[in-house]
């Protein structure tokens, strides 16, 4: 059992009640287990939850165990995003916490110390030179679906590669490191439809707009950045899903702020899914 931490809460998490609590959900989705993670003489059950539904939504949380928002409000939350999801037709694919002792310990990486983000493809940008990240968007020759890094990482990774893309994906994360109660995301697609989330989150938390939030990147003036880092959103990008984010608020943000803001990215990408433009009547 871990304790994660932030300036306005804390609370300890135990795996073992978590999966508890995604196994009782088994009334209103498919809940299957798409692997098991051994880490410190223990097994750890990944879980996946499907929703049937004409066009589909993969949301992903819990890459990193120090961001535990992501998991907490799917585990919290799901039979309101499940309802929304259903009046909209949309299906959904659900792999609500990908880092389970990282979750468990409160640790950024697994408990091997690992780093299970990201890894999703590499791309070649000279003859035999391959990079998992563009910094600057530089030119490149192709890209190709990673094979290695570590075991959650590889888990996911081919259980999505299994699925034809969906019509949207969102990751759901923390930043661990910027001080104050903020949000930001990286997306790709039509900045445009997502201009109404960054609203709606900015009456409840403040947005980070332009402003450096590492050492490659800088939001723009919605606080959104566009960034080709081999990750999960990028690799379904790059598979022509038309709207892929990884949504981020900072660890310190209250976690009743980040259930309020995970829900109306998590609701908007409902909306896309279903091929409606998020403010817009289905």
């Amino acid at each position: 059992m871990g304790t994660v931490e932030g300036h306005t809460y804390r609370f300890r998490v135990d795996y073992t009640d978590y999966a508890r609590r995604i196994r009782s959900f088994a009334s209103l989705a498919d809940v299957s287990e798409y692997g098991q993670v051994l880490e410190g003489g223990r097994e750890y059950p990944l879980f996946r939850l499907i929703v049937p539904g004409k066009r589909w939504l993969v949301l992903t949380s819990g890459f990193h165990g120090e961001e535990p928002a992501g998991p907490l409000t799917l585990a919290e939350h799901l039979p309101e995003v499940i309802a929304y999801a259903k009046a909209r037709g949309v299906g959904l694919r659900i792999y609500p916490c990908i880092n389970p002792s990282g979750f468990e310990d409160g640790t950024r990486y697994n408990r091997s110390d690992e780093k299970p983000n990201n890894d999703f493809l590499r791309y070649e940008v000279a003859p035999g030179e391959w990079r998992g990240e563009l910094n600057g968007d530089p030119p490149f020759l192709r890209w190709a679906l990673y094979d290695g890094g570590p075991k959650e990482t590889r888990a996911v990774r081919t259980d999505l590669a299994r699925f034809a893309p969906p019509d949207a994906a969102l990751d759901i994360h923390q930043d661990n490191y910027l001080p104050g109660p903020a949000t930001y995301a990286y997306t790709f697609g039509d900045k445009a439809a997502y201009r109404p989330l960054v609203a709606a989150c900015a009456a409840r938390v403040a947005v980070l707009r332009q402003r450096k939030v590492d050492e490659n990147n800088v939001t723009d003036a919605d606080g959104l950045i566009e960034f080709h880092d081999g990750s999960v959103t990028d690799w379904y990008m790059r598979l022509g899903v038309p709207w892929a984010a990884t949504l981020e608020t900072t660890t310190v943000t209250p976690l009743a702020t980040c259930h309020a803001v995970n829900l109306i990215w998590i609701r908007g990408f409902v909306d896309l899914a279903a091929g409606v433009r998020p403010g817009e009547p289905p």
